[in-house]
């Protein structure tokens, strides 16, 4: 369900994107305004105000859908509760640092400064 919901929501907002990208701009910041399309400045500014308003409600849509879907699917885990635990019912003797166990390369030693010789 959230796959879905994520795929839904990229493609509200890429939609989003490009109409908000073809409307004209009021001052030319652009440097692209002008010219004689398929309709005309009016009909077009309606249908892409229009359908930059209906892209808006299915992004704020789809975002609370995505923030519920996440907050209520599931509790998070504790990962301390995850450590094995002896016969006691106590985590061992040794610290959870020691139980992750030791680092795979031997850390170096740090070179001896030299000690300039006096002529």
């Amino acid at each position: 369900m959230q796959t879905v919901l994520i795929v839904i929501h990229l493609m509200v907002v890429l939609a989003l994107v490009g109409v908000v990208l073809l409307q004209r701009s009021e001052g030319g910041g652009l440097g692209i305004g002008g010219g004689s399309g398929f309709m005309t400045a009016r009909g077009a500014a309606n249908a892409l105000t229009r359908t930059t308003a209906i892209l808006a409600v299915a992004f704020f849509a789809t975002s609370l859908a995505l923030s519920l879907l996440a907050r209520y699917q599931e509790q998070p885990v504790n990962i301390l509760d995850r450590l094995p635990t002896t016969e006691q019912g106590q985590t061992g003797g040794a610290g959870i640092l020691d139980q992750l166990g030791p680092s795979e390369t031997p850390a170096e030693q740090p070179a001896q400064p030299q000690v300039p010789s006096g002529q």
